[in-house]
C-alpha cells in the first residue's frame, strides 16, 4: 500500500486596510485590518513516513529547523493530540513561491496550512474553533488563513470577523529587492511618532471593504522613509493601470488592484525588471477559498 501523501495549498494574503493603534500592555499594536486571500500560494506535500519527522524546501534561506512555523505547527499539533516525545511519522515538503519579510503571510499561511493538512492526515478531528485557538499561539495572521475571503481583523490581528466578499480582482504583486521584518516596520513607525495620531486611527476599516481607492496602510510611510523602492513600486504599479495600489502588511510587496486579467498581464510584463519579482494573481472568495485550500490526496492534487 503507497505510503498516503496530502497536497495542501497555502495561499497569500493582501491587507486592503491596515490601520495601527496604540501599542498595548504586551507589546503589540492594536490593529484593525481587512485581510483578502489571493491565489499565489505555497505547496506543502505531507506524508506519513517512519522515523523522526522531517521538513524540507529547496528555497534557500528557509529554516528548516524549530524556527520554521510549519515545524512550529507540526510540534502544536503533536502536543495537542497528547504524543509523547518529538514529533515523528511525517514528512514535509515545502515548495515556496510567496517570497519572505513580504507581508503576504507566506510563514503564517504555511502554519495554518500544517494544521489543517494534520488533521486530516493524523485523523485528529478537531473541530475549526480548536484549529483556530491552536493557530493564534502561533502568530497574529494565522487564524486568518483557516478562514480565507475577505476578513476583518481586530487586536493583534487574530480576531476575525468575515465580510461579505470584496468584488472580485486581478492582483498584481510586485516585490522589490528588500525584506522587511515585522518588528523593523512596527519600531519605525514610533520611531517617526506616527503613533500620536492613534485617537484618529479608529477608522471604518470595515466600509473599505468595497472600495478600490484608496488603500490605507499605516505602515506603508514609515516604511517607504528608509526603503524608497516600496514608493517606487507603488507608483509604477499605477502608472502600468492600476485602479488602486499600496504596500501589503508591513511589507516589502506591493500590490495593484485590476480590473481584467488582460490589464493585469500586461501590467506584470511591463514591471518585469531586474531585482523586482512579480506576480500576476487574483483576489478568492471565501467559497473558492474554502475549495483550494482544502488537503487532497497527490494523485487528485495532479487533477486540480
Amino acid at each position: 500500500m503507497a505510503t498516503p501523501t496530502l497536497i495542501v495549498r497555502a495561499h497569500a494574503k493582501i491587507n486592503l486596510s491596515l490601520r495601527v493603534g496604540p501599542r498595548r500592555l504586551d507589546g503589540f499594536h492594536e490593529l484593525r485590518t481587512v485581510y483578502q486571500a489571493i491565489d499565489l500560494h505555497d505547496t506543502l506535500r505531507m506524508a506519513d513516513r517512519k522515523g523522526p519527522f522531517a521538513l524540507s524546501c529547496r528555497t534557500p534561506g528557509i529554516p528548516l529547523d524549530t524556527t520554521n512555523l510549519v515545524y512550529k505547527a507540526v510540534e502544536a499539533m503533536w502536543r495537542r493530540l497528547a504524543r509523547a516525545g518529538e514529533p515523528r511519522d511525517l514528512s514535509i515538503r515545502l515548495l515556496k513561491r510567496i517570497p519572505s519579510q513580504a507581508g503576504l503571510g507566506g510563514g503564517s499561511s504555511d502554519a495554518a496550512a500544517t494544521l489543517v493538512g494534520l488533521n486530516r492526515l493524523w485523523r485528529a478531528r478537531l473541530r475549526h474553533d480548536e484549529l483556530v485557538t491552536m493557530a493564534a499561539t502561533l502568530g497574529s495572521d494565522v487564524p486568518f488563513f483557516l478562514v480565507g475571503g475577505t476578513v476583518l481583523g481586530l487586536g493583534r490581528g487574530e480576531m476575525l470577523q468575515p465580510l461579505p466578499d470584496a468584488p472580485s480582482r486581478e492582483v498584481v504583486i510586485v516585490h522589490p529587492p528588500v525584506g522587511i521584518a515585522t518588528a523593523d516596520a512596527y519600531g519605525w513607525f514610533d520611531a517617526d511618532a506616527r503613533a500620536a495620531a492613534a485617537a484618529t486611527w479608529v477608522d471604518t476599516a470595515a466600509s473599505r471593504v468595497r472600495r478600490t481607492d484608496p488603500i490605507v496602510n499605516d505602515l506603508e510611510a514609515p516604511v517607504e522613509r528608509r526603503q524608497p523602492v516600496i514608493g517606487a513600486a507603488r507608483r509604477a504599479l499605477v502608472a502600468a493601470g492600476a485602479r488602486a495600489a499600496g504596500m501589503t502588511g508591513s511589507g516589502s510587496a506591493v500590490f495593484g488592484l485590476f480590473e481584467t486579467r488582460r490589464a493585469a498581464g500586461g501590467a506584470a510584463r511591463a514591471l518585469t525588471r531586474a531585482g523586482w519579482t512579480v506576480f500576476a494573481t487574483r483576489t478568492l472568495t471565501r467559497t473558492n477559498y474554502d475549495r483550494r485550500a482544502k488537503p487532497v490526496p497527490r494523485a487528485r492534487a495532479a487533477a486540480r
